[in-house]
């Protein structure tokens, strides 16, 4: 370490203001190109030298450099650089469990939202006149086309069409209160 650095650390340790402004002006813009290098953003880095500076005021009286001042500085500055980084890397693991969280918690109340919608048209159908139900079952759950459910059952194609016709309005008159309200919790908008 040379001569006028020793002497500059020996008038930090005392509390010299004008040393401290001198090695301020000195090293913080340089520094602050070197900590943007680790950070990538030009903010974040002035933010760690300033605080960098802080410390070294703050810790002046107990201040022991081994090597020159302006290795302490940059060791200083890198140190608090990658700091900063794990900061933000835990933070952003943070959010990312948090956001995974909520979206299996969404993915559990949707699929109950489901299985509630499921059950309560199962229980219409159930309801439903015999003949109306089972076409509505050959159409709906079996997938078979009209001709082939009146085939089937020795029925016209135009019966076949009235029963199911018959059986989706009550599903609409009974299923219409509870998509409201499904609507509304999910869209949150009221009706």
């Amino acid at each position: 370490m040379i001569e006028a650095e020793k002497i500059l650390i020996s008038q930090i340790q005392e509390g010299s203001e004008k040393a401290y402004h001198f090695l301020f002006k000195e090293y913080y813009a340089i520094l602050s190109v070197f900590a943007k290098k680790y950070t990538g953003d030009l903010d974040s880095a002035k933010d760690i030298v300033q605080d960098v500076f802080v410390k070294l005021f703050e810790q002046r009286e107990c201040l022991l450099i081994h090597t020159s001042l302006k290795s302490y500085l940059y060791q200083s500055v890198r140190n608090r650089s990658l700091n900063y980084l794990e900061h933000i890397q835990i933070d952003q693991k943070h959010k990312s469990n948090i956001l995974y969280n909520l979206k299996d918690e969404n993915e559990w109340s949707d699929k109950m939202l489901e299985l509630e919608l499921e059950a309560k048209i199962h229980s219409i159908i159930s309801t439903l006149p015999e003949q109306r139900k089972n076409i509505f079952t050959l159409s709906r759950v079996q997938g078979l086309k009209n001709k082939e459910i009146a085939e089937q059952l020795n029925i016209s194609i135009r019966t076949v069409e009235k029963q199911i016709s018959n059986a989706l309005k009550a599903l609409r008159e009974n299923l219409s209160d509870y998509l409201k309200l499904l609507i509304y919790l999910i869209l949150g908008t009221n009706l």
